[in-house]
Formats: C-alpha cells, sequence, structure tokens
C-alpha cells in the first residue's frame, strides 16, 4: 500500500493522522473556528464548505481560503463540501459541486479534496484529473448516516474509489447495534489485507462506533477524525483523549 504524502506528513504511516473540521456560516466564525482547531494541534484540518453561507459565490471563497492558509501555515487542508444526501448541511446541484471542486483545486490553498463517491462516475475523474494536474490529492468519500451495508459492500465501495483513482479512500457508515461495529471493522481489515493500494479511513458512527475513530492503526484506517467544540459528525472523540488512547494503543508491545 501506498503512503500519501502532504506537506511533509506521511499518511499510511504509523499512527493514524487527526483531521479536526472547521464549521462555521460567516468569516469571522471560520477565522475563529480555525485558530481553535490550530490551537489543539490537529494534524488536519479540514474546513466544512458547506457550513458557510457564501460557499457558491466564487470570489467569497477565494478571500476565505488565504485566511484559512494564513492561520493553519504548513498545516495540510483538507477542503469538504459534504452534501445534505450524505450528512451535510446544504443541497448542491451536480453542476455547481464541480465547479465548486474546481474553484477550490486552482486557489492553490487545498492540499487535499473529498469528493463524494456517488457524485457520479464521470464527474468524479474529471475532478480526479483536475486535482491531480494541480497537485491536489483526492479523498473520494461515502457516508451513510442511516445504515450498515454488509462487508462485501462496503469492501465494493472501497475498491470503487480506488479504481476512480483516489488518494485516499473514506467511508463512514451508521451501526443500528454492535455487530454492524464489528461490520465495519471486518471490512476494513479485509480491505488492508486484500485489496488496499492508498490509505484508508473506515468508521462506524455514533457511541457504538466510537471505539473505531480510535483502534485504526490495528484494523486499517490512516486517518481518523476528532472533535474541538461542536462535532462535525456523530461519535467522534476529543482530539487530546483520542490522540491520547491511540498512542497508548502504538505503544503497545508484542
Amino acid at each position: 500500500m501506498k503512503t500519501v504524502e502532504v506537506r511533509g506528513m506521511k499518511i499510511g504511516e504509523g499512527i493514524p493522522k487527526i483531521c479536526v473540521s472547521v464549521m462555521g456560516i460567516a468569516r469571522p466564525d471560520i477565522r475563529l473556528k480555525t485558530k481553535e482547531v490550530v490551537d489543539h494541534h490537529t494534524d488536519i484540518v479540514e474546513w466544512r464548505g458547506d457550513w458557510y453561507c457564501d460557499i457558491l459565490k466564487e470570489e467569497k471563497v477565494l478571500s476565505v481560503l488565504p485566511e484559512i492558509r494564513e492561520i493553519i501555515g504548513d498545516k495540510p487542508l483538507l477542503f469538504t463540501f459534504r452534501s445534505a444526501d450524505e450528512g451535510g448541511e446544504q443541497v448542491i446541484h451536480i453542476k455547481d459541486y464541480v465547479e465548486l471542486c474546481n474553484t477550490i483545486i486552482e486557489s492553490g490553498y487545498v492540499d487535499i479534496i473529498d469528493v463524494e463517491l456517488y457524485t457520479g462516475d464521470h464527474q468524479v475523474q474529471e475532478i480526479v484529473e483536475k486535482a491531480h494536474a494541480h497537485n491536489v490529492k483526492v479523498m473520494i468519500s461515502n457516508h451513510d448516516f442511516q445504515n450498515t451495508p454488509d462487508k462485501d459492500e462496503i469492501v465494493r465501495r472501497l475498491c470503487k474509489m480506488q479504481e476512480l483513482g483516489a488518494d485516499l479512500v473514506k467511508i463512514a457508515v451508521m451501526p443500528k447495534n454492535k455487530r454492524d461495529v464489528l461490520t465495519l471493522l471486518a471490512a476494513e481489515e479485509e480491505m488492508l489485507a486484500n485489496h488496499a493500494k492508498c490509505p484508508m479511513c473506515a468508521i462506524s458512527m455514533g457511541r457504538l462506533g466510537a471505539v473505531t475513530r480510535a483502534c485504526g492503526e490495528i484494523f486499517g484506517s490512516d486517518l481518523t477524525f476528532g472533535s474541538v467544540g461542536k462535532l462535525s459528525a456523530p461519535g467522534q472523540i476529543k482530539i487530546e483523549e483520542l490522540r491520547e488512547i491511540m498512542e497508548c494503543l502504538h505503544s503497545v508491545s508484542e
């Protein structure tokens, strides 16, 4: 499996990297939250663009991005517009989604862009090609806030992401019981053992799935999401506690 290097950070090597989301409706909120996240020493900063009220106004987006970059310095920046269908804050037309992704890629401020798997194969490939031409990594993702698909379906989706050119793959699912959590972990382990060509993030959400956010080094996740203040998804763990748990697991001797 290949690692992904972003601003000197290798994702897919050692302890999983922690990403924390910046969520703000207006520019002052975004600046304040970005400073708060940086103060908590996250590895990667995610700007959740779907929270921003002016996200579809190109000139507004291009004025916010340099402010975020100035605050976070040389930390990797991940941009995500999470659609309403996958748990996000806004509905967006596919054409507008592709145009937004292109604007973000061409801005030069972002290191990784999240692209939802079910945007459409053609559109995803178009974004991937544009991103790679501008030296931006692509994390193809899928989020199910209702259910946990069976193991084979989770593996199929992750493999599909790789086929579409992902540099990183991500899936997040909602468990209804403990067995669903085991299904996610089994799929993650199978992916790592038999199919993985790039780093992976596999999460079972909510309280039941919280354990999956911390045990990635054992089962195959190279990236996880922690919280500073407001949660961007159910079941997130505070960044300090998450880092402590992962470091404890990492330090256990054979």
